[in-house]
């Protein structure tokens, strides 16, 4: 293949990338100022400044075009956890995977945190949303399997989403430490992202995902007490009289 012809190609999908990611934004921006039940596809169409057919060309319904914000980054991920050096820890190719992408997240706080908002004043997509969420993470748990030697011919490159019940095998060939891994690793994310939300101007994100994972790295063990904080309440006296029973003439 020609050098014209591959940069032709890369250029279509970076063209194709971000007409999804406009149409996305828009669908976020018009559902947080009018809620989603006011939303068409129409109007999204509009905003992004496309057609309602080329919409169609990227979502099957308007609902999808919901729960497909940050669609790319569980592949960027996933070749991250692959391409790390092979003497990081599987934690710590997880980590350094994660915080990559973080990084892009963390330029899209605005949109991100729209995004949360419209998801909890609409059930319906919240779950559509999870159930993406989880598809991705089991994609992410095969990916751990194959770079710690536990890959399946299941595992296929061009494996598609997670869909329940046709995936059965899939999901049996994996073992409980990359799904552990993967669930552990994509939590972390969340709790991370929420702990830094509320303390935006105190601390930087990227040091509240170091202290996440950092506390997973050491086994999650209790930290050390504040110098001032204070003291626990001592446990209540055990009263070690016998019990008595009901019809006890002593028991009151």
């Amino acid at each position: 293949m020609s050098e014209g012809v591959s940069a032709g190609g890369g250029l279509r999908e970076r063209k194709k990338k971000a007409t999804r990611a406009a149409l996305v934004e828009a669908a976020v921006r018009l559902a947080a100022e009018h809620g989603v039940e006011h939303v068409t596809v129409d109007a999204i169409s509009a905003a992004a400044g496309v057609s309602t057919r080329t919409f169609f060309n990227y979502f099957d319904s308007r609902d999808e075009v919901f729960v497909m914000i940050g669609a790319d980054s569980g592949d960027r991920v996933r070749r991250a956890v692959l391409a790390a050096p092979r003497d990081l820890s599987p934690l710590d190719a997880l980590r350094e995977a994660l915080a990559s992408e973080l990084e892009e997240i963390e330029r899209h706080q605005e949109l991100w945190h729209l995004h949360a908002e419209v998801l909890r004043g609409a059930p319906q997509l919240l779950a559509r949303s999870l159930g993406a969420h989880m598809a991705d993470e089991l994609g992410l748990a095969e990916t751990l399997a194959e770079r710690i030697g536990e890959g399946s011919p299941l595992f296929t490159p061009e494996r598609p989403a997670f869909s329940a019940p046709a995936d059965q095998e899939r999901r049996r060939a994996l073992g409980l430490y990359p799904r552990l891994l993967a669930a552990v690793g994509t939590t972390a994310v969340r709790v991370a992202v929420e702990h830094w939300c509320v303390r935006q101007g105190e601390i930087g994100f990227a040091d509240v995902f170091r202290e996440t994972f950092g506390h997973l790295a050491a086994g999650l063990p209790a930290p050390a007490p504040a110098p001032d904080a204070p003291a626990p309440a001592p446990a209540p006296a055990r009263d070690e009289s016998p019990e008595l029973p009901l019809n006890h003439p002593e028991n009151p």
